[in-house]
């Protein structure tokens, strides 16, 4: 399943994304959407989990959770 998380602080990295949601789970990609003249990120991201019920999980868990002193919002990601 593909989620969405939005409103993430600009300092959080791939990285931190990927540690926080392996907690609930195997991520088989996790991709911060970046700003291509600055590289700075955006503020989303895009994390794939190929287990459906391990991806519900997190996102019930994880959603309005504070990251970086950012209340992120994780939803399934349309298309």
């Amino acid at each position: 399943m593909k989620l969405l998380v939005r409103n993430l602080a600009r300092t959080t990295t791939e990285h931190e994304l990927r540690a926080l949601f392996s907690e609930h789970g195997s991520v088989a990609e996790c991709t911060l959407v970046l700003d291509q003249e600055t590289g700075h990120s955006k503020g989303f991201a895009f994390v794939e989990m190929p287990d459906e019920d391990e991806a519900k999980v997190a996102l019930t868990s994880l959603h309005m959770t504070s990251v970086a002193k950012s209340k992120i919002r994780v939803k399934r990601a349309e298309g």
